[in-house]
């Protein structure tokens, strides 16, 4: 079967990698990929696929096996990021400022090529594979939210739920795995710090915002090093610091941003109160104002363990047991999470690293995934389509 696969792969590679150049050349943002939905359409009603619209700019299509069996969703999330591309690609993006610079163009035309695999194999598939074009993963709330509201995926139950990710830091050919919690909780922090303002050469008179706001940032780190349990993982970032003065003017207000991330979702929600209280403390204290602001994000990833273990397995059959690899736990969030919180879930990392070169990260604007890495990525899907509940 690895082997009928994997000449499939090949033998569909140059298709595939040109639907991978027109993605690529034409990215769509979050809730917007409304041309690139007519794109997937007209594709999959070309292959004789009669595909459902969910989430407004998603996509669901089904091949049905001759036998019972259990229904697997295989998922791609379709949106891109707001990047300005330099890669210097001749496909390189002709949206200014919007880039695949998450590798979505290249899960998305790898789970067609495994679409077309099994299509050609249909006879091998026992139960039903349904294969999942996800819109709006990279912003709130997330486009798994609105496919799991829209009730599409529940008639029947997913027996289990598989993506992939473009995973630079390893080269082609090979993927990654983690069983049970793998990635983060991801939520937002908004805080907006009001005092009084005025000149600078006489703070004596005012309320710095400016001073209060940098005594938060410093105090709210104390929540990871002294409140936190110490066998949870768990980060506060600030990213922006906006106080809107000048060399001689302090601001009336300050306003901070950031994320707070975990892998407990108890300690995930007792952290916000955390992170309520000692805003509220401190600032009143020093006489200001305070307005707090916390938007729950993606939850945390769980990769179910049996059949993570099973995907390991069957990894190391496709490829081998030196391509097979362990992955360590990533602060970094997925919408796919909120899959595995409602069915059995598998979220691997698949290779697309170049050997021997510079391999820029994803959502950089000179990120470049290895496109022979779409024959192994399309291979693999299908193979686990049909092997993950036996060969």
């Amino acid at each position: 079967m690895k082997n009928q696969i994997l000449a499939l792969a090949q033998e569909l590679f140059a298709e595939i990698r040109q639907i991978r150049r027109h993605l690529h050349q034409h990215p769509e943002l979050s809730f917007k990929e409304y041309k690139t939905a007519e794109y997937l359409a007209n594709l999959l009603d070309d292959w004789h696929l009669d595909p459902k619209t969910t989430a407004e700019t998603g996509l669901l299509a089904d091949l049905v096996g001759d036998e019972p069996g259990p229904i697997i969703v295989l998922r791609a999330d379709i949106d891109a990021l707001p990047v300005k591309e330099m890669s210097g690609l001749s496909f390189a993006s002709v949206n200014e400022g919007i880039m695949h610079a998450c590798g979505h163009d290249m899960h998305t035309a790898s789970l067609l090529g495994s679409l077309r695999i099994l299509q050609a194999m249909r006879g091998e598939i026992k139960g039903t594979v349904r294969f999942l074009f996800q819109p709006g993963e990279e912003l709130l709330p997330g486009g798994a939210q609105k496919v799991l509201e829209s009730g599409i995926l529940n008639s029947p139950l997913p027996d289990a739920m598989i993506a992939q990710h473009v995973f630079p830091e390893l080269p082609a050919g090979f993927f990654g795995f983690r069983p049970g919690q793998y990635m983060a909780s991801t939520d937002e922090i908004y805080i907006e710090v009001e005092g009084t303002g005025g000149h600078g050469g006489m703070p004596h008179k005012l309320v710095d915002p400016v001073l209060i706001a940098s005594h938060l940032l410093v105090n709210l780190q104390q929540i990871v090093s002294r409140k936190t349990p110490p066998d949870i993982p768990t980060v506060l970032s600030f990213g922006k610091f906006d106080a809107p003065g000048a060399t001689n003017v302090i601001p009336q207000k300050v306003w901070l941003e950031g994320t707070f991330r975990t892998l407990n979702e108890d300690w995930r929600a007792e952290a916000h109160e955390e992170i309520r209280r000692n805003v509220e403390g401190i600032v009143s204290g020093m006489g200001a104002k305070a307005t707090v602001r916390i938007v729950s994000g993606y939850p945390s990833l769980f990769n179910d363990q049996d059949l993570t273990d099973r995907a390991i397995s069957l990894s190391q059959k496709f490829g081998s047991e030196e391509q097979t690899k362990d992955l360590s736990i990533r602060m970094t969030g997925e919408d796919f999470a909120r899959y595995s919180q409602h069915y059995p879930a598998v979220f691997y990392r698949w290779g697309t690293g170049y050997p021997g070169r510079e391999n820029y990260p994803v959502h950089h604007p000179q990120f470049e995934a290895n496109e022979e890495a779409l024959i192994p990525g399309m291979g693999f899907m299908a193979y686990l389509a049909l092997t993950l509940f036996g060969d």
